[in-house]
């Protein structure tokens, strides 16, 4: 029996060192998750890179969904160290990660960003409401004769849905299921907008299950485009074709507003100023997420995590602000930024 427990803790010292070892393998930090948050990640690590201590880390655009699927796959070399977020983490997700032995994550909100639905500065600028912007995606909509039957979408134009709206035919790129910017656009925009009809309230409160499908449910029909994780591709397909529009995060608007608009929602117009005081009805915060165990042993995360939360760059007059996010209240980011310097890791996710 003696033998067999000297055995078993040996055994377990071997896994352990030999996991070091191949861990100590990789010499750079290994990035995935969300496109939106890319271009935020990219700038520091550029930076981060810069200064010659460590090497950049590598930064993959797999959404945030994608992100979390390859960052709670488990510890180790072959696992990536941060996954970057544009929503929270779910409780169905932190659990998948605690249940492949990744323990202790650590949050870190950076700030925040707003979902805008833009187009060409070719075509019209347009004001939508969030009841527009259902109708127009919707795979089901209530049925335009009348009653609470939930029909297949007939709207083709934008007229059609409202017509002070131009008579352009609807087609909207947009991120795929995997992407944190779609749930995001879900909540924010769809979900909004089917509680404007009277008939899918009462079903909110009668079936909240159903009510999720009907507003979460985007048309198969050409009206939406899965334009996959590259939002840099949907600008560009904006700029060839007019009367298209395209759904991705601010800092794509802000760092291509002499090609693009973005449309106003419920009044509101996508900027700076609005995603800030909470105007614009379509903001949401952005994350990235830290495998404590690998700190100390990938080179350099602990010296990343510095350099993202500090003043010089998620601050009000930081790099990144120039680069389109929105910055955490003062209170706020000091807050995150002692709970980052102390690796403090969540313990439970609602």
């Amino acid at each position: 029996m003696k033998k067999a427990v000297v055995f078993s803790v040996v055994a377990a010292m071997i896994a352990a060192t030999v996991g070091v070892a191949q861990a100590q393998q990789r010499d750079g930090i290994s990035i995935v998750g969300s496109s939106t948050v890319y271009p935020f990640a990219t700038v520091v690590a550029e930076r981060f890179g810069k200064a010659g201590s460590f090497k950049s880390p590598k930064i993959e655009s797999t959404g945030t969904g994608g992100g979390f699927k390859l960052f709670c796959d488990g510890v180790g070399v072959q696992h990536p160290d941060i996954s970057n977020a544009s929503r929270a983490i779910k409780a169905s997700e932190f659990e998948t990660c605690q249940k492949n032995g990744v323990k202790d994550i650590v949050e870190v909100k950076i700030g925040y960003d707003g979902i805008v639905v833009a187009n060409s500065k070719k075509g019209p600028a347009l004001k939508l409401t969030t009841k527009d912007i259902f109708l127009a995606l919707a795979k089901e909509v209530p049925d335009p004769k009348g009653g609470s039957k939930l029909v297949a979408n007939p709207y083709k134009t934008w007229k059609e849905v409202n017509a002070a709206l131009p008579d352009a035919k609807i087609e909207v790129l947009g991120p795929p299921p995997t992407s944190g910017t779609r749930d995001a656009f879900l909540e924010l925009a769809m979900e909004p907008g089917a509680l404007k009809f009277e008939s899918l309230k009462k079903l909110s409160k009668e079936d909240a299950k159903m009510f999720k499908k009907v507003f979460s449910s985007l048309r198969e029909d050409g009206g939406y485009i899965d334009a996959g994780e590259n939002d840099n591709l949907i600008v560009q397909k904006l700029g060839s074709n007019p009367n298209a529009l395209g759904i991705f995060g601010f800092s794509y608007l802000d760092q291509n507003g002499d090609k693009i608009q973005g449309s106003f929602v419920d009044g509101s117009q996508p900027t700076f100023e609005n995603i800030a005081n909470g105007k614009y009805p379509l903001s949401r915060p952005l994350f990235f997420y830290v495998k404590k165990a690998h700190v100390g042993v990938i080179p350099g995360i602990k010296e990343y995590l510095a350099e993202f939360t500090s003043e010089k760059a998620w601050g009000k007059d930081g790099y990144l602000s120039e680069k389109g996010l929105i910055p955490l209240p003062d209170a706020e980011r000091k807050q995150v930024a002692d709970s980052v310097k102390a690796l403090k890791a969540l313990t439970e996710v609602k």
